[in-house]
């Protein structure tokens, strides 16, 4: 899996020691790091992009993000499309969970799915959030849920 900054910089590091190195960075920096991850997809013609992203908010500092995009010429119905996007959030949140517990840092992940049942993407709510919540993550969902819906909507391409 290749990941970049948002500036565009290759990380060629595996992604938990680069997350690793920026938990230890802020923290010597003197920085309360929380982080979220989400994924979003956009499709264009038999094409899927995915955008993952790990967000670092420094409190009352800003932040900045890992990113990953990844694309496939599978179908998917929105349903799976949505449950797709939660699945490569929990991997990457299941590889990374053990540091942000050593470092006491707290994690969220958010799934870029409407809690308004008037939304396409609300059909894979109750899955998604049972997925998320059965593997002991705290999970955020629209509006709530800016790692997916807003950080890796700008990035996918």
């Amino acid at each position: 899996m290749q990941w970049r900054t948002f500036s565009g910089q290759s990380i060629h590091l595996p992604i938990k020691t680069a997350v690793k190195e920026a938990i230890i960075k802020e923290r010597n920096a003197g920085f309360h790091l929380k982080v979220c991850i989400g994924t979003d997809s956009q499709v264009r013609g038999e094409e899927t992009e995915f955008a993952t992203v790990i967000v670092f908010l420094r409190e009352k500092h800003g932040g900045f993000m890992f990113i990953h995009n990844e694309k496939t010429k599978q179908p998917y119905s929105i349903k799976e499309r949505m449950l797709v996007e939660v699945a490569k959030s929990i991997e990457i949140a299941y590889e990374l969970c053990d540091l942000f517990n050593e470092f006491d840092v707290d994690m969220e992940v958010h799934a870029d799915i409407n809690t308004n049942p008037q939304f396409k993407s609300n059909e894979a709510l109750r899955e998604a959030m049972g997925y998320i919540l059965g593997m002991g993550f705290a999970f955020k969902a629209k509006p709530e849920a800016f790692a997916s819906s807003c950080c890796a909507d700008k990035v996918v391409n």
